[in-house]
């Protein structure tokens, strides 16, 4: 396949997903969808599937899933019915039989207290993780508005080593275009300790006002504007796994905020996946609603 080719179809994969992940809270029209892009519905399912492994159906359901069940644990003020309708779904009756076969407990049983056990079979995946004797327990947030920002990226398919070979390439493009004054964001789609590492979407972003110079195209998004706590964290590798899932776990249930369904995102000072050290400097965004 030519690279023009992959290029384009690899576009097409990451604006169904980011589609998805964006209108989460709404019934998602695959014909509007395919109407929107400009081509058949039966070639963005196969361009969409050859992208991520799954089709789109499975996909909306997962991500659908995923969303519903970190808003069980941060948002206490909710009713499983509100947090059902703030993913998407029409009928709570629908909602409840759908989370049952995915986490083998309802709704209720995961949010009094189910997801400790479920999470902590994902952190036992991530070595680095339970080895980390990082103290969150001091930090304290300031609460700021943040802008939109335009960012170029690249997606990586779950949680995993191959985090610092996408590192890599975004850099290699950040240099290529000789940018003087640019931001490197990791934005998390989803919260990996409690959402299979494998099937974690993790995005490197590189926001700049630079010109372009670089005959690669890289695809944009925009990072949602809000309300956030920011959390700002010295560490090294495994620290940040250990620290979301202290801030989804402790201090947001505790916090008196609720969680939305937006992303959350990291500004690095130091990125820890393109220095030696495995060390980081950055500051941590939590979307928050009061």
């Amino acid at each position: 396949m030519k690279k023009d080719t992959l290029d384009k179809r690899t576009k097409i994969a990451n604006d169904i997903m980011f589609y998805i992940y964006t209108h989460i809270d709404i019934n998602i029209d695959i014909e509007e969808l395919s109407y929107d892009l400009g081509i058949s519905k039966f070639y963005m399912h196969r361009v969409f599937k050859e992208a991520f492994g799954k089709n789109i159906y499975e996909s909306i359901k997962s991500i659908r899933l995923q969303k519903a069940s970190n808003l069980l644990i941060t948002n206490k003020l909710s009713t499983i019915s509100n947090i059902a309708n703030m993913c998407g779904y029409s009928s709570q009756t629908s909602f409840l039989k759908v989370f049952k076969n995915r986490f083998d407990m309802t709704p209720k049983e995961w949010k009094n207290g189910g997801y400790k056990l479920y999470s902590g079979a994902i952190l036992e995946q991530f070595e680095l993780a339970n080895d980390s004797k990082a103290d969150f327990s001091h930090l304290e947030p300031t609460i700021v508005k943040m802008p939109k920002m335009v960012s170029y990226y690249i997606r990586n398919q779950g949680y995993n080593k191959n985090i610092k070979k996408t590192w890599q390439k975004l850099y290699t493009w950040v240099l290529g275009n000789d940018f003087k004054n640019y931001q490197q964001i990791a934005l998390y789609h989803d919260n990996p300790t409690i959402t299979p590492l494998e099937s974690c979407q993790y995005i490197a972003c590189v926001v700049t006002d630079e010109p372009i110079q670089s005959k690669t195209e890289l695809p944009k998004f925009i990072i949602s504007d809000g309300i956030y706590a920011k959390f700002d964290l010295v560490g090294v590798y495994g620290d940040v796994l250990k620290f979301i899932h202290w801030v989804f776990h402790e201090w947001l249930p505790q916090s008196g905020y609720e969680a939305t369904t937006k992303p959350s995102y990291s500004i690095y000072r130091k990125n820890h996946f393109l220095n030696d050290e495995q060390s980081f400097e950055l500051s941590f965004y939590l979307p928050i609603a009061f």
